[in-house]
C-alpha cells in the first residue's frame, strides 16, 4: 500500500533545501510517495500551510529552519514563531527543527516551546543523518540529533535544577550582556535579577563572585 506524504520544507537557503529534497527522494521507501513545497520565507511558508488547510490537504511533515528573517507583517520573527504556528493549525503534523544554533538555551527553549518530533543541529546533519531522522520521525518519533542528545543527557544527570528566569539570566549573562541591562530583557527589577545571581553562584559553588566564573561552570554543568 502506497503512503502518501505531504511535505513542506522551510529554509532560506535554496541549496540547502535542495538538498534536502534530494536526501528524501533519492532514500524514501519504496511504498512511499512524496509530494515537497518549498518555502523560502515566513511569508511563503504562512501561504503554503493556511491554503493546505483551505484545501483540507494538511501537511504530515514539516521541516522549520529557526533563522528566517521575520515575515512583512511582522506576527512571525522567525521559524520558531513559524513552528508554533504550525502546531496551532496542523495539530497532526510532525515538525523537524533545523538549526545552527547549538546553545544550551535555545535547545531547552525549543524543545519546552514546541516540542518537535525531529530536532537536528545543522552541524551534526549528513545526508544519511536526515534520512534516517526522516524515517524515525514518521514511524517512531522523536528523533534529535548528537547534539541535542548530549544537552538533554548532560542537564538530566545534573543535580541542578533552575527555572526559565534563571536560564535566561546565564544565555544573557554568555552573550556578554551586562548585569545593569539584565531587566530590559527580562521584564524583573535588578535588585531581583541580584537575588536570582546570588542563587545561581550558590548553586553553581562560584566562591569568587565573578561571572565569568558562573558562566563556565553553569557551561561544566550543561546550562549554557
Amino acid at each position: 500500500m502506497i503512503e502518501h506524504i505531504k511535505i513542506l520544507m522551510i529554509d532560506d537557503h535554496p541549496m540547502i533545501i535542495e538538498g534536502y529534497q534530494n536526501t528524501l527522494l533519492f532514500t524514501k521507501k519504496d511504498n512511499q510517495e512524496l509530494s515537497i513545497d518549498i518555502a523560502n520565507n515566513c511569508d511563503e511558508a504562512l501561504a503554503f500551510m493556511n491554503k493546505s488547510i483551505e484545501k483540507s490537504v494538511p501537511y504530515n511533515v514539516l521541516f522549520v529552519d529557526i533563522s528566517l528573517p521575520p515575515s512583512s507583517d511582522g506576527t512571525m520573527q522567525s521559524g520558531e514563531d513559524l513552528a508554533e504556528y504550525a502546531r496551532k493549525i496542523l495539530p497532526n503534523a510532525k515538525i523537524i527543527v533545523l538549526t545552527m544554533f547549538n546553545e544550551s538555551f535555545r535547545i531547552h527553549n525549543i524543545i519546552k516551546t514546541i516540542d518537535p518530533e525531529g530536532f537536528l543541529i545543522k552541524s551534526d546533519l549528513t545526508s544519511s543523518e536526515l534520512a534516517s531522522a526522516f524515517q524515525a520521525v514518521l514511524n517512531n518519533p522523536p528523533f534529535y540529533s548528537g547534539t541535542v542528545n548530549r544537552h538533554i543527557r548532560k542537564t538530566i544527570t545534573s543535580n541542578i535544577v533552575i527555572d526559565d528566569k534563571n536560564r535566561k539570566i546565564l544565555h544573557l549573562l554568555s552573550q556578554g550582556v551586562r548585569t545593569k541591562n539584565l531587566a530590559s530583557h527580562l521584564d524583573i527589577s535588578i535588585s531581583a535579577i541580584e537575588k536570582r545571581k546570588k542563587q545561581l553562584r550558590e548553586l553553581f559553588s562560584v566562591h569568587d563572585g565573578q561571572d565569568e566564573t558562573l558562566i563556565e561552570n553553569a557551561r561544566k554543568e550543561g546550562f549554557v
